[in-house]
């Protein structure tokens, strides 16, 4: 059902994040570089195996359980960046954007849903004459979460980025 696939969605990752940046915070571990080079290729592989796998779904739920692997990568930039540039405050702002759009996004599925009985994207088009308030409201959540200006995730993002260029992570930043 959509509303577990909505809170393990959420959940598991702010879960998974809160440990990394725990045990990452010891200084024995986040001031070697060996840490340091794993999490910049996990943060690679998130960010483009992530992105280029949603784009390939034709299920809503899929499309956004992919795009959250590829929303992680970028959270990775504030784990590595630390305490230094403001990269924890960075991710924490992250990621409190991603959780409000992400739920959104599965509040407007799950109406969707429960109208239709189907997920598949093509099934949303026309979604704007059948309900303009539905498909305006999962249209900002997901322009939202892919980082488009003026919205929440965009500055997220530019958060998360700008204390990634401070620490140097030119290249990272760039993908």
């Amino acid at each position: 059902p959509t509303p577990v696939v909505a809170f393990l969605s959420v959940t598991s990752k702010v879960a998974a994040l809160a440990l990394a940046t725990r045990i990452l915070d010891i200084p024995f571990y986040f001031s070697s570089n060996e840490w340091h080079l794993l999490l910049e290729i996990l943060a690679i592989l998130s960010m483009i195996l992530g992105n280029l796998l949603a784009i390939t779904q034709t299920s809503m739920k899929r499309m956004l359980a992919y795009s959250s692997i590829g929303q992680i990568g970028y959270v990775i930039i504030g784990i590595i960046v630390g305490d230094s540039n403001d990269g924890y405050a960075s991710m924490i702002t992250y990621m409190l954007f991603y959780i409000s759009m992400n739920l959104g996004t599965f509040a407007c599925i799950v109406l969707f849903g429960l109208r239709t009985g189907t997920d598949n994207i093509r099934d949303y088009a026309g979604l704007y004459t059948k309900d303009p308030f539905l498909a305006l409201s999962l249209a900002l959540c997901l322009l939202s979460l892919g980082g488009l200006p003026p919205l929440a995730g965009f500055f997220g993002k530019l958060y998360l980025f700008w204390c990634g260029w401070q620490a140097g992570l030119y290249f990272l930043v760039s993908i």
